[in-house]
């Protein structure tokens, strides 16, 4: 055994111990992944920390608990059966507030047709507040239980942006388990079908399923010091299984190469791991930097996403240049175990009598293009921009209708509080104004907060205005007939900061309430009250929401800017080649901006939307969606340029010229690339079928940007580029022996 294939050894062993170390972790790791939105810096996260340390509020995370089929609650029976529920709840650990109509008297909490409904403040001292849900299910249930005897109607649930994103939680976990569930038999086969050999087709899914689980494994335990997204979850699986299995196709097919030229299994092993290595290398640095871009958005949600990409193209890159060598030496010959009789010839590429019908195809494919170059791209660019066209009408503010989970307890719960017509409660805004002067013990102060309350409750779009004015019907006397929690909730512990509590109309819909706080923000404190040197702070869903869409917007252009040229300068790097480089760039926006116009037509338009479970159109896409899916299209769909273009430029450097190396690096390169990019399209399609919206979004924008880059845009236009430029194509220095080392022999 020769020193270097010893080295490899040891590094494989390594980095196995690396993996079964880490391994037990990956199943704890989705307990730790967070739903809530943290928007770092805005000024909605800044109302949060200032309800918490300086009101210390018992109600900055709060739920609402339903209630149906009791006596109303203004009633003498009513009271008694609201009393047992509230003396319940306090019981339970975790609860740091409870309020009802038995505390305020006040006719919000007399649904519209019966029913009211009990706010619950939460603290918890373990983990993120969504860990509370479950026993407050469990105390939910015993109260109807308890209670049922009496009231058979009675119905108790739980709502709430807690609720809600712990049923999000729950509706991603599902997803994750029923997208793997359709996956991995469907690769399977498509492995099979491309390898012709069962042993050679499971090792690319064990790589996908081994880059998940460290991925997994490494957020989990990240996700104790910092806060990372439930999207972790899904997109470390969809990334996962497509790179993974991609990246391991490419190192079996290339050893397969140097078994059918008779080297032995280390000899093989080493040259597929010299000859795809550094392509991979190559594409996982570009499919890397969109995701390193998207660490610069302070929104937990995007930036979880961007480590859980790094994590997982390190991850697959790192197995297949380490384990996967390791495993095809030692298998050999016997990597053909379980093959199929029918592709006997499958990896045979010499351009001879023996080569095989798959490749002999795709070479005079290639011969058509380099013949007709101008013609190609004349009809697949064609329909390619009138897609792409679509993009310019991109709307991403939130999207209309009911995208939540339906089956969802909390979802049927904020559907009641919508015939109550009380589901703002939910979606508050949460305003904190600030005098110059002390509201409690002052007359302006007073009177300042008093009249806005009445301003803004004459706002068409406002439901209700709960504040320390209101509670106390105007007269300030009462102030000390208030509960200690009630007056920390609307007065901060100096004096001169108010809560306000705005619950919008039910007719005004989540894009009203984002243009709702926009206008608050511009009008400003000092209009809003008459008082000069007044400040205001808007919080809540609907600003978190507006927060949300602002830095998304700001931020779409750096990041995409960042991932380009970026991307440009991993391409120059690898290729020593200006117009290859351009080029891919372009083909790679052209390729996004098709995608985009697929989403568009689909989610947005609602054409066809039915066939993905949606009634019809959502009017708009999540503004996470294209910031997202641009990062993550941009690496992916240079992962086929790269096996292109290096063949290719192999075949230059081989002595062939342009008009042969093309059709060469197609025989060599089309096969693998459209059987990587229909296991990538299976893997990303089966996501778009779960109740995730977010995801399905993500899921389909992927799956048609991968179908349209390996079918338009790598085996027509690409190519018939090549041909045009010429020996353009490696100016200045992609031919020169100088550059051979750098991409020398690469896929």
């Amino acid at each position: 055994m020769s020193l270097d294939q010893k080295r490899r050894y040891w590094l494989a062993g390594i980095v196995l111990i690396a993996v079964i170390a880490l391994l037990p972790y990956s199943f704890h790791a989705e307990r730790r992944l967070e739903t809530a939105t943290r928007v770092d810096g805005s000024e909605a996260e800044t109302v949060r920390q200032e309800l918490n340390t300086r009101f210390r509020s018992p109600f900055v995370d709060r739920v609402v608990l339903v209630v149906q089929g009791l006596p109303p609650a203004d009633s003498e029976e009513g009271e008694q059966a609201l009393a047992t529920i509230v003396a319940s709840l306090k019981e339970e650990p975790g609860v740091s507030g409870v309020v009802s109509h038995l505390e305020l008297r006040d006719p919000i909490f007399l649904g519209k047709g019966g029913g009211t409904f009990v706010l619950v403040g939460l603290a918890s001292t373990e983990g993120p507040v969504e860990s509370l849900v479950p026993m407050l299910h469990d105390r939910e249930h015993a109260l109807e239980n308890q209670l049922r005897p009496r009231y058979p109607a009675v119905k108790i649930e739980l709502t709430g942006e807690t609720p809600l994103n712990f049923d999000i939680h729950k509706a991603s976990t599902e997803d994750v388990a029923r997208g793997e569930t359709l996956v991995i038999p469907a690769t399977l086969i498509l492995l099979l079908l491309a390898f012709g050999s069962l042993v050679a087709a499971i090792i690319p899914i064990a790589v996908g399923q081994l880059a998940i689980a460290i991925t997994l494994a490494i957020c989990g335990l990240l996700a104790e010091r910092f806060h990372l997204s439930i999207l972790v979850q899904s997109l470390a699986t969809m990334l996962g299984l497509g790179l993974g299995i991609d990246y391991a196709l490419l190192m079996v097919s290339r050893f397969r190469e140097a078994i059918l030229a008779g080297h032995d299994g280390p000899a093989a092993s080493a040259i597929a791991a010299r000859q795809a290595g550094r392509t991979l290398l190559i594409s996982a640095s570009t499919v890397a930097i969109g995701f390193l871009a998207l660490l610069t958005v302070p929104i937990t949600e995007i930036r979880s996403i961007g480590i859980a990409g790094i994590l997982v193209a390190g991850m697959s890159v790192l197995l297949t240049n380490t384990l996967v060598p390791a495993v095809l030496a030692l298998l050999g010959k016997r990597i053909d175990t379980g093959k199929l009789p029918f592709t006997a010839k499958l990896d045979k590429c010499s351009s001879g009598p023996m080569e095989s019908l798959s490749c002999s195809r795709w070479r005079r494919w290639g011969k058509v293009i380099v013949a007709h170059p101008w013609l190609a791209i004349l009809l697949a660019g064609t329909p390619l921009m009138l897609l792409a066209w679509q993009a310019t009408h991109l709307d991403t503010s939130l999207p209309k209708g009911d995208w939540l989970p339906q089956t969802a307890e909390s979802v049927h719960a904020l559907h009641t509080l919508e015939h109550m017509d009380r589901d703002g409660v939910v979606q508050s805004l949460r305003l904190i104004v600030e005098l110059p002067d002390s509201i409690a013990q002052t007359d302006a102060g007073w009177n300042a907060i008093d009249q806005l309350s009445k301003r803004l409750a004459k706002d068409p779009r406002c439901a209700r205005v709960i504040s320390i004015t209101t509670v106390v019907d105007g007269d300030r006397a009462s102030l000390t007939d208030l509960s200690r929690e009630t007056h920390r909730t609307f007065l901060s512990s100096d004096g001169r900061a108010a809560l306000l509590e705005v619950l919008p109309a039910s007719s005004t819909s989540l894009r009203d309430q984002v243009d709702w706080v926009r206008d608050l923000r511009k009008t400003g404190a000092t209009a809003l009250t008459g008082v000069p040197g007044a400040t205001l702070l808007v919080g809540g869903i609907p600003a978190l929401n507006a927060d949300y869409q602002t830095i998304v917007s700001n931020h779409l252009i750096p990041v995409t800017s960042l991932v380009v040229v970026g991307t440009l300068v991993a391409l120059l790097a690898g290729f020593r080649s200006l117009f290859a480089a351009v080029k891919a760039i372009i083909l790679n926006l052209i390729s996004v901006a098709a995608s985009f116009g697929a989403l568009v037509l689909v989610f947005q338009d609602g054409h066809g939307s039915k066939l993905l479970g949606l009634p019809s159109g959502t009017g708009s896409v999540f503004p996470l969606v294209p910031i997202v899916t641009f990062a993550i299209v941009f690496g992916l769909s240079m992962d086929y340029e790269v096996f292109l273009v290096a063949r290719v430029l192999e075949a230059r450097r081989s002595g062939l010229s342009e008009l042969e190396a093309i059709p060469e690096g197609m025989a060599r390169t089309a096969g693998l690339i459209t059987s990587a990019a229909a296991i990538m399209i299976v893997v990303f399609a089966a996501f778009t079928f779960g109740n995730f919206m977010v995801v399905k979004m993500i899921g389909f924008t992927l799956a048609v940007a991968v179908f349209i880059d390996a079918t338009l845009v790598r085996i027509v236009i690409g190519p018939a580029l090549l041909r045009i430029a010429g020996d353009w194509n490696w100016w200045p220095g992609g031919l020169s022996k100088s550059s051979a080392t750098t991409v020398a022999k690469n896929d």
